[in-house]
């Protein structure tokens, strides 16, 4: 098997070039639940050469529902190991490496990026990740969920101070929004890993609204 074999629908799209300048690319997923494992398994099968997952958590019952690279049979083990096992069960040609450790024990060690891709449930940790990047000098792709609605930003000049966001418990989470967040969030990191043109410094909020709509509105941020 070939890369040009596996990955012979992107190549249709985008021409072997392309496709071979993101087996250069690096990214870091922090957070492997919902967001985290959707997000790994669209861009850890679309041709990036090295992916990094950090998350320290372990599968619990109640994230199987809604978390899409987790069975039964994972409860009690570190979510990004079972993660990172299935995306290179998937693709043969990509290094991914679990990293079992908070973020901030994560942002000590010297490791350097393409994308940085946010995908963890807490205000602190993604203030955390803005600094991160910035002192790194690399964007990085915000995204959260709740209910029925949802958020993601390409950072590059601007940051995460720069809405209001609060720091709460979801009510709830429906299954399907999580991976339509994720999806937005990794169709922006593909274009923007493959060179293709993509919005930055937007904050696209997707929701339904009470007749069942989907709505997305967009808000430019101050760089």
């Amino acid at each position: 098997m070939t890369q040009e074999e596996y990955f012979h629908r992107q190549i249709q799209l985008w021409g072997v070039e392309t496709q071979t300048s993101l087996q250069d690319k690096r990214i870091v997923i922090i957070g492997a639940g919902g967001l985290g494992s959707s997000l790994a398994l669209a861009l850890g099968a679309s041709g990036i050469g090295y992916i990094d997952i950090v998350d320290f958590d372990k599968v619990s019952l109640h994230n199987i529902h809604r978390q899409i690279a987790f069975t039964l049979k994972d409860q009690d083990k570190y979510k990004a190991k079972v993660v990172a096992d299935l995306v290179k069960s998937k693709n043969p040609f990509i290094t991914i490496k679990a990293i079992t450790t908070t973020f901030e024990e994560f942002s000590k060690l010297e490791g350097r990026y393409d994308l940085i891709i946010d995908a963890t449930d807490n205000l602190q940790t993604r203030m955390q990740i803005d600094i991160f990047a910035k002192e790194q000098n690399t964007p990085w792709i915000y995204g959260s969920v709740e209910a029925w609605h949802g958020y993601v930003c390409l950072f590059e000049r601007s940051g995460f101070n720069s809405f209001n966001a609060s720091d709460h418990k979801p009510v709830g989470i429906a299954a399907p929004i999580v991976m339509h967040i994720a999806s937005l969030q990794a169709n922006l990191a593909l274009r923007y890993l493959a060179g293709q043109s993509v919005a930055k410094d937007k904050l696209y909020y997707l929701y339904f609204d009470d007749n069942g709509e989907l709505v997305t509105q967009k808000f430019g941020l101050p760089i």
